[in-house]
């Protein structure tokens, strides 16, 4: 496979799923972006040791265990691995992922239900995840994730099956008592109704900057987090002020979306003296027993691959929010 062309439209259908398995890895929506592209040059690089008499799904496992590779490079050259992770505070890397780009995963080889399955998506598994040495991570998103064998992962990390299933069995106690933390917890359920109606609810009281009402919204015990920021506030009481402090830094617009499979909203903010809506903010929302549990905040860097713009038009239709599949179904 010596045409260049005819081999990026081959990767170029790989494109998402390893951008998703590189961000698994890291946890930033930006470092996998960088690592897609590592992954391609490298597999250009190396073509000659792709066996073509393997067909499309040798190609796929090919590129993953590319990535595997770039990936462990590059959490050894950033040594970036968490101790403890009783909340985001303690990932500062840590990036949504819009559900609009997740849903370009389809096809017979890479079954979204499977790539980018709801639990294993989330937040919380984004930020558990992180406190696992890098093989390990890599052996559990393989095998547990992407449903490899213990055979096919341990052939694509060069070691044993028996080292793999040891490593497993490591990876999943670590998770399963991380499980139990509070701040993190990884359910991650179908879009309720009622989490379309929270979404909606919440996006009105922030626009009222109505304090009242968006308390009203939330569990007693609701956290925020700001990623990179190290701020926690934890329950009602922490949370007020910094609903009423919004009402004095201007006019507010948001934006419906979702993120890592859960609902969220994109915050426009016109500050007093200025002309202009401007991006401010992504919040992501953890919805539990039918209220907000949690909000985790994030620059709005990522704006733009929610499908929205940095600086809003008010005098334009407000887009509709970017949804799953299974909600657009229904």
């Amino acid at each position: 496979m010596n045409d260049e062309r005819d081999f990026r439209a081959l990767a170029e259908q790989h494109r998402r799923e390893i951008h998703v398995h590189c961000y698994r890895m890291l946890g930033a929506f930006h470092d996998a972006e960088d690592l897609v592209q590592d992954t391609f040059l490298r597999a250009w690089q190396n073509r000659a040791s792709y066996d073509v008499a393997t067909g499309a799904s040798g190609f796929r496992a090919w590129l993953y265990r590319i990535a595997t590779n770039a990936c462990l490079d590059a959490l050894k050259s950033k040594r970036r691995r968490v101790t403890t992770v009783s909340s985001f505070a303690e990932v500062p890397w840590l990036e949504p992922y819009p559900d609009r780009l997740l849903d370009e995963i389809a096809g017979p080889e890479t079954p979204d239900d499977v790539v980018v399955k709801r639990e294993t998506i989330a937040l919380g598994y984004l930020a558990m995840i992180q406190l696992l040495p890098a093989r390990q991570r890599a052996m559990l998103i393989l095998h547990d994730v992407l449903g490899w064998s213990a055979a096919e992962t341990a052939s694509l990390l060069e070691t044993s099956v028996t080292a793999t299933n040891s490593g497993l069995q490591r990876a999943r106690a670590t998770m399963q008592r991380s499980g139990a933390t509070e701040g993190v917890r990884t359910d991650a359920p179908e879009p309720t109704e009622r989490e379309r109606t929270l979404l909606a609810a919440f996006i009105d009281a922030h626009e009222r900057t109505d304090l009242a009402a968006s308390v009203a919204l939330m569990r007693e015990d609701i956290r925020v987090t700001m990623p990179p920021h190290p701020f926690q506030y934890d329950g009602v009481a922490q949370i007020g002020p910094l609903v009423a402090q919004a009402a004095s830094m201007g006019e507010w617009r948001l934006v419906g979306a979702w993120a890592n499979r859960q609902p969220a909203a994109v915050s426009y903010l016109r500050r007093p003296g200025d002309s202009e809506l401007r991006a401010f903010k992504v919040d992501v929302l953890r919805v539990r027993d039918g209220l907000i549990a949690e909000i985790t905040t994030f620059m709005p860097t990522l704006v733009e691959r929610f499908g929205l713009p940095l600086i809003w038009n008010a005098s334009a239709t407000a887009p509709l929010a970017s949804r799953t599949k299974q909600e657009t179904s229904r």
